[in-house]
């Protein structure tokens, strides 16, 4: 995600914090300054607020570890003021995986809220009033309330959140995935769209609420285009979309001779080869407006390309690959020979996109 820097890598994800974030602990800190207890006070908030998104983090680890028992690798994990995003490779199609994924994270907030409580000795008929988020309330027990809340919110049936798809997965063991998705991602909106009404109709205008009630709606329907652009790849190859007419530059290539091909042509990114025709690398437009913004025309295009760890073969099924596509920080994916491994191919969402538009149209 960009704006976001990497600070640990965790079993093979990376961990990273989004730049937002210091801008929510800004805040927090200010907060607390302003009521009067100073430097203590901004530290104090600030600590909680760290322990918290530190609990985000094991939450978002408990969808990782899931995930990976069904064999989906998770590249990264970003912290964002609004809490984490796991970037799963895919999510699993089979309806009981993707139940399980989708509530061992809220699992591990249940297991740290008892830990809390287990350790602090309350006991079980313990008075509900104890536990009154106030601010000179005890530190442990306002963090075992904010994990309650999490799993709370979380299973909110609704994407993005986890009760979201445990409610497509439990759909999807009566009805196709593909209705389950566009069910559940309705009744995601339906809510959204609820506590937009109780607000106009109550008078209350709560900001927060309402960003989140955006954030629900535009997710939920982004999640059903994505199912639905999944469903009409089926029975598609790589080959039917792949673009096969492309230009490469070779490993001593400069910035200027990539501008030239970016001018006269419709090609965005363009791959780097090996004098054996292995792939050395893509540069994007993107990284070619930052390359020559820094370094000119005359710097090497193989300093400013990124690695494509992922690459397909004409023969993957497109949805595969398409999944493999957003998963990923290149803007296209290599197509490789599978005898020779080497690039025969480029596949980028806006062939994908014109290839299911083709599709489209011959079945009218």
């Amino acid at each position: 995600m960009r704006w976001s820097f990497k600070i640990a890598t965790v079993a093979g994800t990376e961990v990273r914090i989004h730049i937002t974030f210091f801008i929510l602990l800004a805040f927090v800190a200010l907060h607390g300054m302003g009521r009067g207890e100073g430097l203590p006070g901004a530290l104090d908030a600030v600590l909680f607020i760290s322990a918290m998104f530190f609990c985000v983090l094991l939450h978002e680890f408990g969808h990782v570890f899931a995930a990976r028992g069904y064999g989906i690798r998770t590249p990264d994990i970003t912290l964002l003021p609004i809490g984490g995003v796991a970037r799963l490779e895919r999510m699993p199609r089979r309806p009981a995986h993707e139940l399980v994924v989708a509530v061992c994270g809220p699992l591990v907030n249940v297991g740290i809220a008892l830990l809390i409580y287990l350790a602090l000795g309350l006991r079980l008929d313990a008075d509900p009033a104890a536990f009154r988020f106030e601010q000179s309330g005890h530190f442990w027990e306002k963090l075992m309330l904010w994990n309650l809340l999490m799993v709370v919110f979380n299973m909110i049936p609704a994407f993005p959140m986890d009760g979201g798809r445990v409610l497509r997965a439990l759909m999807a063991m009566v009805f196709d995935y593909g209705k389950a998705t566009r069910w559940a991602a309705a009744i995601g909106q339906g809510i959204a769209l609820t506590v937009v009404l109780w607000m106009l109709l109550a008078g209350v205008f709560q900001p927060i609420l309402l960003l989140i009630a955006f954030f629900i709606f535009m997710a939920a329907g982004q999640e059903a285009a994505a199912v639905s652009e999944s469903e009409a790849t089926r029975g598609l190859r790589v080959r039917d979309a792949m673009l096969t007419d492309f230009h490469t530059l070779p490993p001593d290539a400069v910035l200027a001779d990539a501008v030239d091909l970016l001018i006269s042509g419709s090609q965005h990114d363009f791959p780097l080869l090996e004098r054996d025709g292995s792939l050395l690398g893509v540069l994007s437009r993107q990284r070619l407006i930052e390359g020559l913004s820094k370094h000119g025309t005359l710097h090497l295009a193989a300093d400013c390309a990124d690695e494509c760890a992922e690459s397909v073969t004409p023969v993957t099924s497109l949805g595969e690959a398409v999944e493999r596509l957003r998963s990923i920080r290149c803007p296209m994916l290599p197509v490789l020979d599978p005898v020779s491994g080497r690039l025969v191919g480029l596949l980028t969402a806006e062939n994908v996109a014109e290839a299911l538009m083709i599709r489209a149209a011959l079945r009218r």
